[in-house]
């Protein structure tokens, strides 16, 4: 909550907290203040707080699902297709002869991020090995990064420059609109995550475990990947990719709380995330020129990364 509070208070103009109540102002001053308060800061507050919640929930189920420490929410490509959709968009368009908005690159970022996520499903649908399964995802991602490369190397300037700042991440871009389509997909893949946390606790140790306990792997399997790609998906989709989050949250967690109970470590997931990256918000918006999100998420998640590899020798 406090860091809630210090994200709606720091910006480039000095707006008091009160002015969010000032509805039907008649100062022109405190009038503006609180549009700038109610249009601006508090979508980029809340922003912060689901693409937190949602990345380190991803990051969390990827993790216990391929048993990999280093697992995140990119491991199954949805973000590598989100940004895919937007190449597309961006670099295209410009040969095309049209702009791209911001309406339109979350439009086809969720295209994107929906293409490869029904193609993992697919997958995941017809296999049994968890390990094969992250090798395909792997491969995809691999493939739609490739692509990019490729409209990159014949990208105008301009195009090229719209597309780069678009990877950089930004929580500034989401508006109310934006807002409602946004918490929508993150919802629906929050409720999925919770109603999976049984069968998480199952997949701890193993397949051959959970097919023991009377899990359904495979059904499991297909119901986290959607719930995974939901949340990654329509995070990147209107934020663009946010790194580390989803990869170190996870292992702060289980560290703070010292279990691997996902009744545990999902909402702690979720409180941890949300509040590391509302912590980068007020350090990007404290800065004569804002830094990108995604750079101070990779200078917080990266050592966390390092200290898990270590620790695992």
């Amino acid at each position: 909550m406090l860091l809630a509070l210090a994200d709606l208070a720091v910006g480039a103009a000095d707006v008091p907290l009160s002015s969010l109540w000032a509805f039907g102002a008649l100062d022109a001053d405190l009038a503006l203040q609180h549009r700038i308060m109610l249009s601006l800061r508090l979508p980029k507050m809340l922003t912060a707080v689901l693409a937190g919640a949602a990345l380190s929930v991803s990051g969390l189920q990827m993790q216990t699902l391929f048993r990999n420490p280093l697992a995140g929410p990119s491991v199954l490509g949805v973000t590598a297709g989100a940004t895919l959709g937007v190449a597309f968009l961006v670099m295209l368009g410009s040969m095309l002869g049209f702009v791209a908005g911001s309406g339109l690159m979350a439009l086809f970022a969720v295209v994107g991020a929906m293409a490869i996520l029904l193609l993992v499903l697919g997958v995941a649908a017809r296999i049994q090995n968890s390990i094969t399964l992250l090798i395909v995802g792997m491969m995809v991602g691999s493939i739609a990064s490739a692509l990019v490369n490729v409209l990159q190397n014949y990208a105008d300037p301009d195009s090229l420059k719209l597309f780069i700042t678009w990877t950089l991440g930004s929580l500034s871009a989401v508006g109310w609109q934006q807002m409602a389509y946004m918490a929508t997909l993150v919802g629906v893949g929050l409720l999925l995550a919770v109603g999976l946390i049984k069968p998480l606790n199952g997949l701890i140790l193993g397949e051959e475990y959970a097919v023991a306990l009377g899990v359904n792997v495979r059904l499991v399997r297909v119901l986290l990947i959607l719930s995974t790609g939901l949340m990654a998906g329509g995070i990147t989709a209107y934020c663009g990719p946010i790194a580390f989050i989803g990869v170190a949250v996870p292992h702060l967690a289980r560290g703070i709380f010292r279990t691997s109970n996902h009744l545990a470590t999902l909402p702690a997931c979720a409180m941890l995330g949300a509040n590391i990256l509302l912590l980068c918000d007020i350090i990007s918006s404290s800065c004569t020129y804002p830094l990108p999100i995604s750079t101070l998420s990779a200078l917080f998640g990266a050592p966390v990364v390092i200290a898990v590899i270590l620790r695992k020798k």
